[in-house]
């Protein structure tokens, strides 16, 4: 797993080891790093053109240190100061071996730097900046997006809330994030994710004084750990079986994608539940299941046998039957999976109380909604708000209603009360079409069927969802029902990735 601290606690942890350097020592670790991975970024750093935007901060300091190390190996590098004062041993390091420093003005003198340059280093804010770019920063940023050369961003792109990725404001887009110590929550998620770029994590021994992560991401070699083995002595039910009260006669695709996603995760058993003419269509495409014509209306039976975990929601309908079902199903003691029109009843306000019996429950909940579905289940605050601070209102709805909460969205976010939020490395706008909801819960639901924890099981249903969108047609545009075809490969990828020698990270 990647691993991200806030703000506050890699301030802490660099002051309890700057106490013990010699003063400037991890300053120059950082600047000795973002250099090098500016010199990998060009053909030659001899003769090359190199621009930095410098703030007042120490994250100022660190460009003009690297901006020195890359003039001593033969490169033109020039600092546009955009801030009140100016790092000053930083400034005189640069000036030391030919670099120039100047204010930026905005004339065309500056312009031109930008324009002529081969890279450009963002130093402007550090990991404190709050509430976007002012000026004059926002406009040498805005220059500097117009200019083709690349953007190395040094510890987080200006502009960007390092603790919950919002961008508030006007803010740099990277091609490269060069961050020091640890990752920072805003370089996992969007919309900061997505103006980080590539991100490059340089050491400069923080590590042993960083207590446990805030936020995770995994990779590929996670995942791998994850997956339910399939060892000589496996069958269908120590695979698990997991019941499915997805569809309904006006959303019959639901079930069928649903049921697919599951089995397509190797589940090993799906028990479908559902109005006769949809049960018909789930044996059409998947003869493998069984399934039982139910009315949920009539009906709160999770159906024949025992279940080891329930996906309840998908496509089901919001009626008082299918509220009677959700009830049923949460008053169980299976692990449950609340998906779509199941989260529309919990958030409605008919007094059913579905949210506090989420609430009271013992065995293990995740609710997977999208941002307007989160929005509604908070009650006071809306998509855009949801959407601008992911992390943090999936936390919020993790403590209220006592369960772990899947938020789907370009950053999937999984959180729980109980444990770090984790952040998936694998979406994709591939996945903005309808039905690929249903295939994640499914797939989700078939992990949680077979023991995996629920957590675990999100975001292995998550990273594998995402790499079954960008494999099933190497990257073109899918439909939902492609994504059942991708999962295997999914799934085979990550197994290798958990091999000796195979290291692919998604």
């Amino acid at each position: 797993m990647l691993n991200a601290h806030t703000v506050d606690v890699v301030r802490e942890a660099e002051g309890a080891l700057m106490a013990r350097l010699p003063e400037g020592t991890l300053m120059r670790r950082a600047a000795t790093g973002l250099a090098v991975e500016c010199a990998r970024l060009l053909p030659s750093v001899y003769g090359a053109r190199i621009v930095l935007m410098v703030g007042s901060g120490d994250n100022g300091g660190d460009a003009l240190y690297a901006g020195a190390g890359l003039a001593r190996r033969g490169a033109m590098v020039r600092a546009l100061t955009a801030g009140s004062r100016v790092h000053d041993a930083g400034a005189a390091a640069l000036r030391a071996v030919g670099g120039r420093v100047r204010a930026f003005t905005g004339s065309g003198a500056d312009g031109a730097d930008l324009f002529g340059a081969d890279l450009i280093v963002d130093g402007l804010l550090g990991i404190g900046g709050r509430g976007g770019l002012r000026e004059p920063h926002a406009e040498l940023a805005a220059q500097a997006a117009n200019a083709p050369a690349p953007v190395v961003a040094v510890d987080l792109p200006s502009g960007i809330d390092a603790d919950t990725g919002e961008v508030a404001g006007h803010a740099v887009r990277a091609d490269l994030t060069v961050t020091f110590g640890t990752h920072k929550p805003g370089l996992f998620i969007d919309p900061g994710s997505e103006r980080a770029g590539r991100v490059r994590l340089v050491d400069i021994g923080l590590g042993p004084e960083l207590p446990g992560s805030d936020v995770l991401r995994p990779q590929a070699v996670d995942i791998a750990g994850l997956l339910p083995g399939s060892g000589a002595e496996a069958d269908k039910y120590r695979r698990g079986v997991l019941a499915i009260r997805a569809g309904s006669d006006r959303f019959r695709g639901a079930a069928v994608l649903a049921v697919g996603g599951a089995l397509r995760t190797g589940v090993g058993m799906v028990k479908y539940g559902g109005p006769e003419r949809v049960t018909d269509q789930v044996l059409a495409r998947w003869p493998e299941t069984v399934a039982v014509p139910l009315d949920p209306r009539r009906s709160t039976d999770l159906g024949p046998g025992r279940a080891a975990a329930v996906v309840v929601g998908s496509g089901r309908g919001t009626d008082s039957g299918e509220a009677d079902e959700l009830e049923a199903v949460l008053d169980s003691d299976l692990p449950v999976l609340v998906d779509a029109d199941g989260l529309t009843l919990m958030s409605g306000k008919d007094g059913r109380g579905l949210a506090d019996r989420v609430r009271d429950r013992s065995a293990p909940t995740l609710l997977t909604p999208h941002a307007g579905e989160l929005a509604r289940l908070l009650g006071d605050v809306d998509r855009g708000d949801v959407e601008a601070r992911r992390l943090e209102h999936a936390r919020r709805a993790a403590r209220s209603f006592g369960c772990a909460v899947l938020l789907k969205g370009s950053t999937t976010v999984i959180a729980h009360p109980d444990a770090p939020a984790v952040v998936n490395p694998t979406g994709t706008p591939l996945l903005a079409s309808a039905g690929t909801g249903d295939v994640l819960s499914g797939a989700v639901g078939a992990l949680l069927a077979s023991g995996v924890p629920v957590v675990e099981a999100a975001l292995c249903g998550a990273y594998l969802h995402g790499r079954a969108a960008r494999l099933a047609h190497g990257g073109a545009p899918i439909s939902a029902s492609d994504l059942l075809d991708g999962l295997p490969l999914a799934i085979a990828e990550a197994r290798r990735a958990g091999r000796p020698g195979d290291h692919h990270e998604g």
